[in-house]
């Protein structure tokens, strides 16, 4: 008889709120989970193939820009299968003991999603090699010359790792993963059909307009389009509207900073500081955090890939360069190429 799919662990969410915009909005079925086609049938097919063989499914890495979907894929994997998933996180495993732990209790073929994997520490990582291959754990009893390996062997499961970064993942680590996919910004248009499926089940009506002009400020990613459907949906609610109408978009727009790009208060920040202070360019990553007193780590993680990849961004060796792009789009003069600017600066 197959086990209905139970999660043993939750990830903690940010807060009820987000508990609820990340778990009851989560796609439950293929047909729910638009976008990223290319990656669903890949995935359906090794699905398929593992059941055929009755075997657990090979081990998958997921990675990409966070919001994008890695942990409701791993979801669903788990469901198709007929198994458990076990949720967990890179950090939150400190000691092998604490994988050894994790491992003993799958039953045979359920999954282990592991978020933020490349923050597994070095002698995690180095037990989780002979599970992933052979299914089997070494465990050192004892110390000093009286120590001894244990082998625990294991049932066959499948390991799910998301990562954000897979630049930081060990190769060995990396290469033990059967099944790798790189996960791909949206277009608008999915997103509109994602923010619709949303708010149906939010219980708010939405017209394909509305849901196309969230879509678009959305920086192609799904977390993001969700929020600010929830942020649209509060004002609606305040201004007893049955339905998202433009003055409500308007409105919440206006609150939340957000323009028709999709860029807020800190990307427009990050760019002004870098135009206005450093003319345009370029600009040390620890100056330009001092400057605007924002994170290193966010800048690099959080803001500067989405200015990157509309062009208004460019990273150098010797920093970081706003294009012409960003001058226009803040309606901002760009005085390095006003006439003869060149020849002052070689004067001065």
């Amino acid at each position: 008889m197959v086990k209905p799919p139970v999660d043993v662990e939750q990830p903690e969410a940010e807060s009820p709120e987000e508990g609820e915009l990340f778990v009851s909005l989560r796609a439950g079925s293929w047909g729910q989970f638009y976008g990223q086609g290319r990656i669903k049938k890949a995935i359906q097919i090794a699905i398929k193939a593992a059941q055929k063989r009755e075997e657990s499914m090979e081990h998958v890495l997921l990675y990409g820009p966070p919001g994008l979907g890695k942990t409701t894929l791993a979801h669903l994997i788990a469901k198709h299968m007929g198994v458990n998933i076990r949720v967990t996180s890179g950090p939150a495993i400190e000691r092998a003991g604490d994988l050894a732990s994790i491992l003993t209790n799958l039953q045979p073929h359920d999954v282990l999603f592991v978020d933020e994997i490349h923050r597994l520490n070095k002698v995690v990582e180095e037990t989780l090699y002979p599970a992933m291959e052979d299914y089997c754990l070494d465990i050192v009893v004892g110390k000093g010359p009286s120590a001894r390996t244990l082998r625990l062997d294991l049932p066959q499961f499948t390991i799910i790792g998301a990562t954000t970064r897979a630049g930081l993942l060990s190769s060995p680590l990396r290469d033990r993963f059967g099944v790798v996919h790189r996960l791909i910004f949206y277009s608008p248009e999915e997103l509109a059909i994602i923010i619709q499926q949303a708010a149906e089940k939010l219980k708010i009506h939405i017209d394909e307009v509305a849901a196309l002009e969230i879509a678009r400020r959305a920086r192609g990613t799904p977390r993001i389009a969700l929020k600010l459907l929830k942020r649209v949906r509060d004002m609606a609610q305040v201004d007893e509207e049955e339905t998202i109408t433009p003055q409500t978009l308007k409105k919440t727009f206006q609150l939340l900073e957000v323009d028709q790009l999709g860029l807020d208060s800190a990307d427009k920040r990050l760019l002004a500081a870098i135009i206005d202070k450093f003319e345009g360019g370029p600009v040390g990553i620890e100056t330009l955090a001092a400057t605007i007193s924002e994170d290193i780590g966010t800048i690099e993680e959080v803001l500067e890939p989405y200015l990157m990849q509309i062009g208004f961004l460019k990273r150098t060796s010797r920093g970081r360069l706003a294009t012409e792009k960003a001058y226009r789009h803040l309606k901002k003069n760009n005085r390095q190429n006003k006439p003869g600017n060149s020849q002052l600066k070689i004067d001065l």
